[in-house]
């Protein structure tokens, strides 16, 4: 992980796109900071595409996709997205704004998976010391959430055990900076990614990935670290860097939002120069 001035400014001038991880990234201490929003506005302001894909539910992420300048949020690991337009077949009205949501598995399958993981959550509850249901678990849709950070706390092997009991019944499995997420599909965070990218802007994310950036904070965004040739850790994801297998290029000297914003700073820096 090399310190983030290493990045060439001529590469920080080809991005056009930024995703975004939300808890730890966006946020501290469970809210977005001034400086972190303002950091979203501003690469708007740019022109730039921001979309925060997140393992968190679409019910949690239904305000901020309202109220934050982004394109869109992606939610629950890739399997939802909320869209601050009018494309897609649900929309959602909250006064005179409107959004839309656009899922990667159909209505019958969803609702299968569902009855499914509820089964699965019940044994790791049952099975795990300590394990309780995320609270924001009500506006989950197609996954399942253990808090082991956020308003409870698990320990490693307790944590290594829910993953291993959702593994066993075929669920994907990952370990985010305060949750437990698991679902029944081949979707993921960079496929989310790359779904998104087609479904917003008729386009192929793999053929321009190097005029994107991902930022993220934990174990969950390996996938994103290794796929995008610019990938920024926030500085909180130390951490995790013994856990480990795919580390981001970059890191910030600014843990959580201030990462982000300074992150922002760089990119816009360079597009001025």
């Amino acid at each position: 992980m090399q310190e983030l001035n290493n990045w060439p400014v001529a590469a920080r001038r080809l991005v056009t796109g930024v995703f975004t991880d939300i808890d730890d990234t966006l946020t501290t201490d469970g809210a977005i900071t001034p400086d972190a929003l303002q950091a979203l506005a501003d690469l708007k302001a740019a022109g730039l595409h921001v979309i925060p894909i997140t393992g968190r539910p679409v019910g949690w992420s239904e305000p901020f996709a309202l109220s934050w300048p982004v394109d869109a949020i992606v939610a629950e690991n890739g399997a939802v997205a909320l869209l601050s337009s009018q494309k897609g077949p649900q929309p959602l009205q909250d006064g005179h704004n409107q959004l839309s949501k656009l899922y990667q598995q159909d209505e019958a399958t969803r609702r299968a998976n569902y009855a499914r993981m509820q089964q699965v959550a019940r044994r790791v509850m049952q099975e795990v010391p300590g394990a309780v249901l995320s609270q924001d678990s009500p506006g989950r849709e197609t996954d399942i959430a253990i808090d082991h950070s956020e308003f409870a706390h698990l320990p490693a092997e307790a944590i290594a055990q829910a993953v291993q009991i959702m593994q066993s019944e075929g669920m994907n499995a990952t370990v985010s900076s305060i949750h437990i997420n698991g679902w029944f599909g081949a979707h993921n965070k960079l496929e989310g990614a790359r779904w998104i990218v087609r479904e917003l802007l008729g386009r192929e994310l793999d053929a321009e990935m190097e005029r994107w950036v991902y930022v993220g904070d934990s174990t969950n965004d390996q996938l994103m670290f290794e796929a995008f040739p610019h990938s920024v850790g926030v500085a909180n994801i130390r951490r995790f860097e013994a856990q480990l297998a795919h580390k981001p290029r970059y890191v910030t000297k600014g843990e959580r939002g201030a990462g982000f914003a300074e992150v922002a700073r760089v990119i816009l820096s360079a597009r001025s120069t």
